[in-house]
């Protein structure tokens, strides 16, 4: 599945929407639209943006929150996570 930081969604693909919406994110979260511990968009924002109902926006954000790249915070929202690959590694 590849999808780019600008793409939309693409009703006749075989990927469901809400693995092509976690994958846009996951994109433009790459490319560096929102910093890390930076709020993303809502999900009523997302859905509108995108066309899509809220329970697939919130199936896309909960994939990207298990892989670690999103955290939320509620009421707050949903935030980006810090890049694991930037930690530096700590002394033992």
């Amino acid at each position: 599945m590849d999808y780019g930081p600008d793409d939309q969604i693409d009703r006749e693909a075989p990927e469901a929407p809400y693995e092509q919406l976690a994958a846009i994110l996951r994109a433009r979260i790459s490319r560096g639209d929102w910093a890390p511990r930076r709020a993303i968009p809502s999900e009523a924002a997302l859905c509108e943006l995108y066309k899509l109902s809220r329970p697939t926006v919130r199936r896309s954000i909960a994939a990207l929150v298990a892989e670690g790249r999103l955290f939320v915070v509620h009421p707050r929202g949903t935030f980006v996570a810090e890049r694991v690959d930037q930690a530096e590694p700590r002394d033992s």
